[in-house]
């Protein structure tokens, strides 16, 4: 790409050269701010005026709003005649308030379509003063020279505030209103382009996991056999299983019971305790991080400690259901609780290797399993009492090993080809940053 012909000093000092025909100015001379309506959650109903509200801002509808395209909840049309001024108008831009993360922060959406549409709670809205190409200046805000002004002053702990003071005294570089266009059309072709790549490859990526699925299900419901013989389990929801394999309950496959983990009263950083596992220290993959984390004092702790291998049922919430293997590299002088809202179970290795019982509960099987207890009723809590009357599928112990040894060979293989599509999609979001940022500060020319 080119450079333009000639430059000058923006008066930015992080900036620095902007091109000469362009104006460096403050949010606050280029659009106006107010916020959105005053409501909760409440208000929200499902017909009536369409509403955007910070939430679907960070998850759902960022960057840009098209309410023919976008579902939104709605709030009442009384809205209309006593909150006029948060109605938005085409073009306008809606930043979240609020993020829980430094990334968030900045997180805004602009709307492209013209139905009635306020800006709900938690939002601030930017009106443009004057004639502006608002895809150009979506491009701007979405920037990594925009953001890092806003992540440098925004201020909060577990929340991060972010006050219409803040958007006002950040910096915005603004070519003519015909340049303004032609970038953006440019980087809309490009970011489209670069999007579906990235589409692309994370469809490739649910194809790899759901064929880390299929092998799941073959370890645990037929073994390394195709040809084996087949007998009825005695199970509806598993069907028919190898002859020579069984179908024990949970209950008889343990060391001791399944038990409760502690409550998480008195907590605190002492290195010197036993550390606190959650379920929040436990990645996508079923790792647990090496992050720091809480701890318990000795009294809370050391009736809950964690053996390698044992595995935690999360029995409440959104990961209800799920389930975890504790392993850890640290040193055996190192000391693990766990959460009372997980519950721990010490697999009896004379009968289900603790890695075979792990992949069981990762299976299609064990969904199936969960899907008739949530059927029967709207259950939010999994307790001891339901898990220990799990149906677990238990082929001998030296055909586990057998499964075992070639699933891993196998799943290693999907996930490296996994990682490299991760990798791939890491330096395509890289490159569309770096493109953006360097089109729309002009520190390099498109035209």
């Amino acid at each position: 790409m080119k450079k333009y012909e000639n430059y000058k000093n923006s008066g930015v000092e992080w900036l620095g050269e902007i091109p000469e025909h362009w104006e460096a100015k403050k949010f606050k001379f280029v659009l106006n701010l107010s916020k959105g309506l005053t409501i909760t959650k409440q208000n929200l109903i499902s017909e009536g005026v369409f509403c955007v509200n910070y939430g679907e801002i960070h998850s759902k509808f960022g960057f840009e709003l098209d309410t023919s395209k976008h579902k939104l909840q709605c709030v009442s049309e009384e809205f209309l005649i006593t909150d006029p001024n948060t109605l938005l108008n085409q073009g306008d831009f809606i930043f979240a308030d609020t993020s829980e993360d430094i990334e968030g922060s900045g997180n805004f959406t602009h709307l492209i379509s013209n139905d009635k549409t306020f800006a709900g709670y938690h939002t601030v809205i930017a009106r443009p003063k004057s004639e502006m190409n608002s895809l150009f200046f979506a491009f701007v805000f979405d920037s990594i020279s925009f953001r890092n002004q806003i992540r440098r002053v925004v201020k909060g702990v577990k929340v991060y505030s972010i006050t219409q003071s803040v958007l006002k005294e950040t910096n915005i570089w603004i070519p003519p209103l015909e340049e303004q266009t032609a970038i953006s059309k440019f980087l809309d072709d490009k970011t489209t382009k670069i999007d579906q790549a990235i589409a692309i490859k994370q469809k490739q990526i649910e194809l790899l996991k759901e064929r880390r699925q299929i092998l799941i299900h073959k370890a645990v419901t037929r073994g390394l056999n195709d040809t084996v013989k087949l007998k009825d389990s005695g199970v509806e929801w598993i069907g028919e299983i190898p002859e020579g394999w069984e179908v024990k309950k949970l209950k008889y496959c343990l060391n001791g019971k399944l038990k409760y983990g502690a409550n998480e009263s008195g907590v605190e950083y002492n290195f010197n305790l036993p550390r606190y596992v959650r379920i929040t220290d436990f990645g996508q993959d079923g790792k647990l991080s090496e992050e720091k984390k809480l701890s318990l004092t000795w009294e809370q702790g050391k009736e809950y400690l964690l053996k390698d291998g044992d595995i935690l049922f999360a029995r409440s919430g959104a990961t209800v259901g799920k389930t975890y293997q504790f392993k850890t590299s640290m040193s055996i002088e190192e000391n693990y609780s766990f959460a009372g809202y997980l519950i721990k179970a010490e697999a009896n290795e004379n009968i289900i290797l603790s890695d075979f019982l792990h992949l069981f509960t990762n299976s299609q099987i064990f969904d199936n399993w969960k899907e008739g207890i949530f059927n029967k009723a709207t259950i939010e809590n999994i307790g001891a009492d339901k898990y220990s009357q799990l149906s677990v599928i238990i082929p001998p112990v030296k055909e586990q090993f057998e499964i075992l040894e070639n699933y891993n060979k196998n799943s290693q293989k999907i996930a490296t080809a996994i990682s490299l599509k991760e990798q791939e999609i890491d330096k395509l979001k890289e490159y569309k940053m770096s493109l953006v940022d360097g089109v729309v500060t002009g520190k390099v020319k498109t035209l």
